[in-house]
């Protein structure tokens, strides 16, 4: 149980210039990440613009992914939909393509009461055998899982992660206080990172580590190994750029265009999101020089 840790790069989707899936792009890009070393990495997230994609193409994603890992790091597949039934298919589809885990972000824009969601993360729980990775993120479900619910699911045998969006870092020793090792915290900002692990968060989904998966291992590395110093030099270089990331709502579109910044262009983001403007890519462009300074 619980063996998953590190850095977990939730990764981005390469588009062709028509939209469609750059197939090769993934391939790729799932290669290249596993080589600058990351701990693991989860496609078809929201980052990976999931809600965007065809049923078909959520499960080629997935396929081309796992195929290009080789079981070199594990990987974790994003597998939540609005309905219950649908979360089921797509988890069960993971776990026979390979999955090493599923994460499973709430059922959005029908606000399941806590009852409900209990129940469908029961129902979940049931229909699959490999680990789950519980996704709280209220600004894009619109729930707020409560820890004293998630330690109610912690009881099921293979719901043994949590991916905390919340932006409060309380939330860690909430957590640890009621699951104890039942439950392993992986913080789920690109800005808070740092103090999550001082407080004994476990790990870090990333949509950063797309385009500085060097420093983002680095920095849990330096953390880990208790050079304290050292890392909190490196995160207040990185933060700047955690900051646009998590605070301007432009998440997909920066990790994309920081990725064309730095010479491994990705396409676009799907439509409605457009490319950031000029003068915001300046400002990312700044943020990306500090942060791999």
């Amino acid at each position: 149980m619980n063996e998953f840790r590190g850095v977990y790069a939730v990764t981005l989707t390469p588009f062709n210039k028509d939209e469609s899936v750059d197939e090769d792009g993934v391939r790729e890009h799932a290669n290249w990440l596993v080589e600058q070393g990351v701990h693991g990495i989860i496609p078809t997230g929201s980052t990976g613009e999931a809600a965007s994609l065809s049923e078909q193409e959520r499960k080629s994603v997935v396929e081309i992914t796992i195929e290009a890992v080789r079981r070199r790091i594990p990987v974790l597949v994003g597998s939540g939909a609005n309905s219950t039934r649908d979360t089921i298919m797509y988890s069960r589809h993971a776990e026979e393509a390979g999955a090493d885990g599923l994460m499973v972000i709430h059922p959005f824009y029908c606000m399941p009461s806590e009852r409900e969601l209990y129940e469908h993360y029961k129902r979940l729980a049931r229909s699959v055998r490999i680990p789950i990775m519980i996704y709280n993120n209220p600004v894009t479900s619109g729930i707020d899982m409560k820890p004293a619910l998630l330690a109610r699911l912690a009881e099921f045998e293979n719901i043994q992660y949590i991916k905390d969006a919340t932006d409060d870092i309380k939330r860690v020793g909430q957590v640890k206080r009621l699951c104890g090792d039942r439950i392993s915290f992986f913080v789920g900002c690109d800005n808070i990172m740092f103090e999550c692990w001082l407080m004994g968060a476990e790990g870090w989904v990333s949509g950063m580590a797309n385009i500085l998966p060097r420093q983002c291992v680095k920095l849990w590395n330096l953390t880990t190994q208790g050079e304290t110093d050292k890392a909190r030099e490196l995160y207040y270089r990185m933060l700047p750029l955690g900051d646009m990331l998590d605070s301007e709502g432009l998440f997909i579109q920066y990790l994309k265009a920081g990725s064309e910044l730095l010479g491994r262009p990705l396409g676009k983001p799907r439509r409605p999101l457009l490319p950031p403007t000029t003068k915001d890519v300046q400002r990312l462009k700044a943020a990306l020089d500090l942060a791999a300074s």
